[in-house]
């Protein structure tokens, strides 16, 4: 199952960069993610097509997110549906149903945004959120949900179970 959302990132003059991202819900490794200006369809789509190329997940996958446009979009459910995915949806009105993805915001702006004034440009932003989920977060950070071990070690640590 991956769990997905969208969240807002400073940049100077009080304008704003939007960030996508798929979660692993078993693992929590960030397995796509996308950084832009806008926040239309294509900004989940393309998060999407990273995490289907890097994970190659077999059918019946079941993805969820909000009920935001992007992810109610025709576009975005035809290619859940052409990669085999199954679509979820939180019921409405209740944030909770994504808990997940709504912690791992919590997490990534306590840890990368209050050391910094906001981002200079769209570009630095990329910079610094790559560095953070490709190298810390999904290699480096601990985890209380998986027993002190980052995603990478999780899966790593389920891999050696299974063969």
């Amino acid at each position: 199952m991956w769990v997905g959302d969208i969240t807002y990132l400073p940049l100077v003059g009080g304008r704003w960069c939007y960030l996508a991202t798929w979660r692993d819900a078993c693992s929590r490794r960030v397995v796509g993610w996308h950084l832009d200006a806008h926040m239309p369809t294509e900004l989940v789509l393309t998060a999407l097509e990273q995490a289907l190329t890097l994970r190659q997940p077999p059918a019946g996958l079941l993805v969820h997110a909000d009920r935001g446009s992007q992810y109610t979009s025709a576009a975005w459910q035809q290619r859940l549906t052409d990669a085999g995915g199954l679509p979820s949806f939180s019921r409405p009105g209740n944030p909770s149903d994504n808990a997940q993805a709504e912690a791992g915001w919590s997490t990534l702006k306590t840890e990368l945004l209050p050391l910094r004034e906001p981002f200079a440009s769209l570009e630095e932003a990329h910079l610094e959120v790559a560095y953070y989920l490709d190298t810390y977060f999904n290699l480096d950070r601990r985890h209380s949900a998986l027993s002190y071990r980052s995603p990478h070690q999780f899966e790593l640590d389920y891999q050696q179970i299974l063969s």
